[in-house]
């Protein structure tokens, strides 16, 4: 579903976050390929569309997105860094068959966890790894 550029830079502007046309698209790309993407998956597809586009424009603006609280970081596997637009919590399933990574609802703020007290937690992530029912189903 495309998303028309004035949501977009609303969104942009409620962050006070100047929106460039290469921010716009960034968004639009998180926001149409919910996939968790790569820079180099980012990169390689909006690279078409705008040939000036940078791997530094992207990082630059994945930074700024990430201060906003417009995505989050996803850190499945320790040599990949993909971008979520979702912000809420919720866990991510990994297939290490097919590779895709699958949302899925989780009630993370009442895990329960021993040992913790005094400790303040600026992050929650809940990573499954295993084999997806298509893969499972070829």
């Amino acid at each position: 579903m495309k998303h028309h550029i004035e949501n977009l830079t609303e969104k942009l502007l409620s962050r006070n976050i100047k929106p460039s046309y290469q921010r716009i698209k960034i968004l639009e790309y998180l926001t149409d390929n919910c996939t968790h993407p790569t820079v180099d998956k980012i990169f390689c597809d909006l690279h078409k569309e705008i040939p000036t586009l940078s791997k530094t424009t992207i990082y630059n603006t994945l930074n700024l997105f990430l201060e906003a609280n417009l995505v989050r970081v996803i850190t499945i596997e320790d040599n990949e860094t993909r971008y979520d637009i979702d912000t809420t919590n919720h866990g991510h399933f990994k297939c290490q068959n097919c590779g895709e990574i699958y949302d899925f609802e989780a009630d993370i703020e009442n895990i329960k966890v021993d040992g913790l007290n005094n400790f303040i937690i600026n992050d929650k992530s809940l990573y499954f790894k295993g084999i997806c029912g298509k893969c499972q189903s070829a």
